[in-house]
Parts: C-alpha cells; structure tokens; sequence
C-alpha cells in the first residue's frame, strides 16, 4: 500500500473539497483507492491469522464510500478526508465488534469494538459486565491493553483531532435506568459504545513492518472484542 501517496491526496482533496476539482483528478482517486484496497486485503490476511471470522472478507465488504452524506450536516463538502474500513465477520454495516483502520493526514488511527449498539444490546452488554465484572477488568485493565488504550473514559473523541488513544467514545452522564448508581464500576456501565482507538504517525502504514505493528494492536483489543461480541452474537 502506497500510504505516502494516499495521504498526499486526501491532504489535496482538504484543501479543495469540491466535485469540478475530483472530477479534475479522478484518476487519482481511483490510483489511491487501489492502493488502500491492497492494504486492506493485506491487514485481512494478517487478522485472518488470529481471528478467523473475517478470513471471508473482501475491500468492498470493509471500505466506507468517500463520498459524504451531506443532507443533515451543516458542512456540505462532499468528499470525505479520509479512508476508512472496517474489518468485520458481519460486514461493515453489521453490528458485530471489528478492526477499523483510519488514514488521514496527521490523524491516523487503528481502532477496535463496537461503536454503535441499540438500546437492548447495550442494556445486556452491561448485565453482562456486572456478572463478569472480573473477567471484564482482566482484560480491559491489563497493562498492554490500558497501554494502547488507556483507561475507560481517559481519552477523547472528536472526528479530526481524537486524542492519542482512547477506551469509550461517548459516555452516558450517570448511570443508565435501572441500573444502580453506587455501582463500584459504574463508569464501565455509562459507556454508550465499547471502543477503543490508537493513532498512529502518518509514516506508520509506510513501514515495512507495519502490518506485525497492526496485529499487535489489534489483538490486544480482541478479547475485549470477543467479550462484546458474544452479546452481541445473541441478537445478531
């Protein structure tokens, strides 16, 4: 994968983010699409080699289209600054808990989880953590995972600029209904996501040996995945 070339143009396509310049350089969109796509079936492969629930996995079924949905944004420019996929059993549209990988020029990021769950989904997530609160902290206080991660709620998220690495997207601001609120742990409940995210410096993905790095990341985050995939597994 071409990771230099790529960031090149999405730092061009910032900076003119408008449809008469992409139809002007379309080929190379498409030059930087393939070479993304190659690196994508790469990081297939070597996830493959741990998690064998994505081994069926192609590009089309993990890239998210470039251009943007604009009709309830108040920013109407067309074209995403990134590219993003997201490499997961269920497809990229599914709900299942998967491997997300993010270039973006000075934003790059690898991250891992669920980061959207409906109501009941996240109401048993929750059930379950308090049954297995244990187990749980085993695997999300460990010293390599809060190392790549951090701490739940220690970092922030924002679109352009997410902090160095992180463990929960969005948090709830008390406990959710129902559940009690002198709870010991309740700040694992108030997560409305189980996500976590590392950036990466923009010569990360240019390196030969960027795709050990990416295991490495990834499988901390798994079983951590595989914790919120087995709720998960009950409802989808």
């Amino acid at each position: 994968m071409d990771s230099v070339r790529i960031l090149k143009f999405l730092k061009d396509v910032a900076a003119n983010n408008c449809k008469p310049w992409m139809d002007a350089h379309r080929d190379e969109y498409l030059a930087c699409r393939s070479e993304f796509e190659k690196g994508i079936v790469d990081a297939i492969a070597a996830i493959a080699q741990f998690d064998t629930s994505v081994a069926h996995l192609t590009p089309k079924d993990c890239i998210f289209r470039f251009n943007r949905d604009t009709r309830f944004s108040q920013d109407k420019a067309p074209y995403k600054r990134h590219f993003g996929a997201y490499i997961s059993a269920h497809g990229r549209k599914g709900l299942h808990a998967g491997y997300y990988i993010h270039l973006q020029p000075d934003n790059c990021l690898l991250s891992g989880g669920a980061y959207w769950l409906p109501t009941p989904i996240l109401t048993a997530m929750r059930n379950e953590i308090m049954g297995n609160i244990d187990e749980w902290r085993q695997v999300v206080e460990n010293g390599k995972f809060v190392n790549y991660f951090g701490y739940v709620g220690e970092g922030e998220w924002s679109d352009d600029a997410p902090s160095a690495k992180g463990f929960g997207i969005a948090h709830l601001k008390t406990a959710p209904k129902d559940f009690p609120r002198d709870y010991e742990f309740i700040d694992y409940l108030r997560m409305k996501d189980y996500c976590v995210w590392h950036r990466v410096p923009d010569d990360f993905f240019k390196s030969s040996q960027w795709l050990t790095a990416m295991t490495d990341i990834f499988q901390t985050a798994k079983p951590m995945m595989d914790f919120t995939n087995n709720v998960i597994d009950d409802y989808e």
